[in-house]
């Protein structure tokens, strides 16, 4: 293909990739986002939100969001990334250490109040919605339990934790007394503290004997 050509063909898959009419407005993603937060922290359940009662409550028109997010699990999975936090980075040094950052940033994402009540909100709901329950799994699940599983296989090697244990069920234990609190049971204590208690609780039953 000549240069003219190649530079039409350029063109034109540009054009398709730009939108049409007005440049995206980063007021109208924050006024959707905002309005999809707000409608989940009141207890909206994921049947009663709907592209057109999203839009109209944003303040946008339904074409609007039909450009940013094909459809409801699009925008819902958005804005479920939109407050939660990335795995928090592992020193890779100590297992203990390892595990209470692990298990202190599901007691952050818990004292977030709008985080943590979105979530409890959205998981209650999830089995109604399978789709979107898998892809949340795929997407954010598996990258914790991933690291959680990674730190105590180094713990087995390392001879912190005892071998023939069941690591995927240790990984639950770990981190299911924070869930319960952060998720379950508003207004339950998530003090300073509690974090390292609780590693160093299961710690003390997984170690050699």
């Amino acid at each position: 293909m000549n240069e003219t050509g190649t530079a039409g063909a350029a063109g034109a898959a540009a054009a398709d990739a730009v939108p049409r009419g007005r440049p995206r407005s980063a007021a109208a993603d924050s006024a959707i986002t905002e309005t999809v937060l707000r409608m989940l922290e009141e207890g909206v359940t994921i049947g009663e939100l709907s592209i057109e009662g999203i839009a109209r409550d944003a303040g946008v028109g339904k074409a609007t969001v039909y450009r940013r997010w094909p459809g409801k699990n699009a925008l819902l999975m958005y804005v479920l990334n939109s407050i939660d936090e990335p795995t928090p980075e592992l020193a890779g040094e100590s297992v203990r250490d390892d595990l209470v950052t692990i298990v202190d940033a599901i007691r952050r994402r818990g004292l977030a109040k709008r985080s943590s009540a979105v979530m409890r909100n959205i998981i209650l709901q999830f089995q109604q919605v399978p789709e979107l329950w898998k892809q949340y799994h795929d997407t954010v699940i598996v990258t914790r339990r991933d690291a959680m599983i990674g730190v105590l296989q180094r713990g087995v090697r390392t001879g912190e934790i005892r071998e023939g244990l069941d690591l995927e069920l240790l990984g639950d234990i770990f981190a299911g007394p924070m869930l319960s609190r952060a998720m379950m049971r508003p207004g339950a204590s998530l003090e300073e503290g509690l974090s390292e208690s609780i590693v160093d609780t299961v710690l003390e039953g997984a170690r050699p004997r």
